[in-house]
């Protein structure tokens, strides 16, 4: 089974992806870590239970690394267009423990399975071959933590809940059909419409708000 592990805003740099976020919510989300492996960096919040989110941008001060990125953020001209569309909440990630299983006959809409960091890995995580997110972002990138439950107390805990996830899509009945088909636990509620956008409704010590 999937289950939800974390909403990614995806920023043409960070200080953009945190002063959205902060727009949105009212909260300032600290530095995460920095991806080595990946050349990209992010700032991480505490969504309520094992659930997060990431604003992950490409680290303009790391080395590539030697392959397509994540997230698709190797095309800084999509993730800029994407931006200025007001498509900023752009993806999720959903986790399994048997990645493979996942991924066979599948790895035309995730990727293949790329095992991370490459020094020493410690998690795998689906990757289409020239980086972009899974059917557009439509679908969740997969990973896998190889049993070992993602440590949040590294993540700051501002008082901010996950409330309700949607995804708004022109084919919305396919959609739902292979999301039933993959098991998702918790996955975005499907509803029609003209482009892919999601909407988070998060409440905050301020109240509920909506990051989108």
């Amino acid at each position: 089974m999937l289950k939800l592990d974390h909403l990614s805003v995806i920023a043409p740099t960070l200080d953009e992806g945190v002063s959205h976020v902060r727009s949105c919510l009212d909260l300032d989300v600290p530095f995460g870590q920095r991806h080595g492996f990946m050349g990209t960096h992010n700032h991480l919040l505490q969504l309520g239970g094992t659930v997060y989110l990431e604003i992950v941008a490409l680290d303009p001060d790391a080395e590539g690394p030697g392959r397509a990125r994540w997230f698709g953020l190797d095309d800084s001209s999509a993730v800029k267009a994407d931006w200025d569309a007001g498509r900023r909440l752009r993806g999720w990630v959903a986790r399994t423990d048997t990645i493979d299983l996942v991924l066979r006959g599948r790895e035309g809409i995730f990727g293949r399975k790329v095992s991370l960091p490459w020094s020493d890995p410690s998690f795998d995580f689906a990757i289409p071959d020239d980086g972009a997110l899974p059917f557009d972002g439509a679908a969740p990138s997969i990973i896998d933590r190889r049993g070992k439950p993602r440590a949040m107390a590294a993540i700051a805990d501002l008082g901010a809940r996950l409330r309700a996830f949607t995804l708004q899509h022109r084919d919305a009945a396919a959609l739902s059909a292979l999301y039933r088909e993959l098991g998702i636990d918790r996955p975005p509620v499907i509803v029609p419409g003209d482009d892919l956008r999601y909407r988070a409704l998060i409440e905050t010590p301020a109240g509920v708000k909506e990051l989108s």
